[in-house]
């Protein structure tokens, strides 16, 4: 009853209401295992977090806490960690290396609403993050109504991609084989075997929620036919732009980007750079009045 009573009086003197707090528990196994990586079925011998590239999307709202567990079996053969960059905890204790056979806990509050980069952070960290040891973690506004509603959600985590996993030289040189968004080579290129493009519909509010994994490369993100309603810097609804043709984000950092498009037609996700984007950087986006209903991306592990 007493509930009942402060909420009444919340609302009969025009008080904004916010969300509860809530804890989420969050447990990753570090898995050294095969995954495919391309629509004819190829396969790679990853590191993954639950395995899968990219690892599950965590989401959560500002103020929620998590409690992380990281598990590196004793069955695997090298180290691992878990770096959050929604976290603001001290690194050595908490983003330390554990050997196979060993656990680690810990607990961290998202303060700020956003989109972030996770990773493993053992080293080297250039071959956990290229191997597959990366992911995102969606951390909601409690205010709901600081930015539009979306009608649909994507998240895109683009990455470079070498075919040779043992090669930690060519990741050094920058000499990547292709570059993809969610672990798989044209993985939204209609034009390639068990690929599909993306859907929405004309007038629906897209969202898309960007990691730049890299762990080297820089993109620069373009709706090829569009221009960005709005660009988001680190997903925070406080860092917004308007009417943005391309936006530059850089190796671990990420932003969120709204499109509205009119027009039925195909509309390419892509970076800019060009040597990136015609070696797999490229997401088609269909606007189409029969566009089925999607759950948030991505949508791994990838079985074409």
């Amino acid at each position: 009853m007493a509930g009942i009573t402060a909420m009444a009086l919340t609302v009969m003197l025009g008080l904004s209401t916010t969300l509860q707090a809530k804890t989420h528990d969050v447990k990753f196994t570090a898995m050294e295992t095969e995954i495919v990586v391309e629509g004819t079925g190829e396969k790679y011998k990853a590191w993954t977090f639950n395995g899968q590239m990219p690892g599950p999307v965590v989401r959560v709202t500002e103020g929620d806490t998590v409690n992380f567990t990281l598990d590196n079996p004793k069955t695997n053969f090298f180290g691992h960690s878990m770096d959050f960059h929604a976290a603001e905890i001290d690194f050595l204790k908490n983003y330390r290396e554990i050997k196979p056979g060993q656990t680690i806990q810990y607990t961290f509050v998202a303060k700020k609403p956003g989109v972030f980069f996770y990773h493993c952070g053992a080293p080297p960290m250039i071959q956990h993050i290229a191997r597959g040891m990366f992911g995102a973690i969606i951390v909601d506004p409690k205010d709901a109504k600081v930015w539009p509603k979306a009608d649909r959600e994507y998240l895109l985590v683009q990455s470079e991609f070498w075919k040779n996993p043992d090669d930690v030289g060519a990741m050094f040189d920058r000499k990547f084989d292709n570059v993809v968004f969610n672990g798989g080579i044209w993985k939204y290129h209609p034009f390639f075997i068990g690929a599909a493009p993306l859907e929405a519909k004309p007038n629906e509010r897209v969202r898309f929620y960007f990691v730049n994994a890299g762990p080297n490369e820089f993109s620069s993100l373009h709706p090829i036919g569009e221009i960005w309603d709005a660009v988001y810097e680190s997903g925070n609804p406080a860092n917004k732009f308007v009417g943005v043709q391309t936006y530059v984000v850089g190796p671990g950092s990420a932003a969120t980007f709204d499109l509205i498009s009119e027009s039925p037609g195909v509309y390419p996700i892509v970076t800019h750079s060009l040597t990136a984007a015609l070696r797999g950087a490229i997401a088609a986006l269909t606007i189409t009045p029969v566009a089925k209903d999607a759950p948030l991306m991505p949508l791994t592990p990838w079985n074409p």
